[in-house]
This record gives C-alpha cells, sequence and structure tokens, in this order.
C-alpha cells in the first residue's frame, strides 16, 4: 500500500514557474507520474519517471518545459514547470504503479494523491 500527498500548487501568472513535490509513504519501488485533469476534461499524463529516476517520458505538450525526478532518499518526486501557460491550469495528481512507457494511460497507476490546484493566469 503507498499513500501519496501532493503539494505545492499554486496560483502563476504566464511565464511563472511552480515546483509540486509527492511525498510517498509505504513500499517506494514505483515507477512515479504526474497527471492533470482540467474542468470538463479527461485526466492527462503529463510525465513519468523509473523507479532509479535514470529515464523519463512526458506529454508531448509539456516537453522542454516541465521536468520530473524523484529521490528516492526522501520517497519523494517532484515536477518543476517552467514557462507556464493559462492551458496548464488543471488539477495535478501524482500516482505510482509498475508500468512505465510513454504516454502511460490513468490504468496504468495503481495509486493516486488527493491533488493539488495549478492556476495558471493570462
Amino acid at each position: 500500500q503507498v499513500q501519496l500527498v501532493e503539494s505545492g500548487g499554486g496560483f502563476v501568472q504566464a511565464g511563472g514557474s511552480l515546483r509540486l513535490s509527492c511525498a510517498a509513504s509505504g513500499r517506494s519501488n514505483y515507477v512515479m507520474g504526474w497527471f492533470r485533469q482540467a474542468p470538463g476534461k479527461e485526466r492527462e499524463f503529463v510525465a513519468a519517471v523509473s523507479w532509479s529516476g535514470s529515464s523519463t517520458y512526458y506529454a508531448d505538450s509539456v516537453k522542454g518545459r516541465f521536468t520530473i525526478s524523484r529521490d528516492n532518499a526522501k520517497n519523494t518526486v517532484y515536477l518543476q514547470m517552467n514557462s507556464l501557460r493559462p492551458e496548464d491550469t488543471a488539477v495535478y495528481y501524482c500516482a505510482a504503479g509498475s508500468a512505465f512507457g510513454p504516454n502511460l494511460g490513468p490504468r496504468a497507476f495503481d495509486y493516486w494523491g488527493q491533488g493539488t490546484q495549478v492556476t495558471v493566469s493570462s
């Protein structure tokens, strides 16, 4: 069993930056991912990182702007978000699972955090 708690969301102007954190308790050797869900839209893949942290995948919409990383000593995964755009506004969710690859769907992940709101103003 894994419990995930996100933090770091907030309100930022376009072009700004935020760093999301996800603290995990329990077993830690999972693939970790970030998803987001905007009002009226499906939950979409943002990024994933392998257990070792050596491999990552990103959605095309965030490549070059977002960076996912993890610190296994702290059981924490991060999402550094730069050059934020209004279309990045969403609730961001941290997730843990066993599958690893590009464009993973939500069903590939077994555990979810409660989400943190990110709002980007134009």
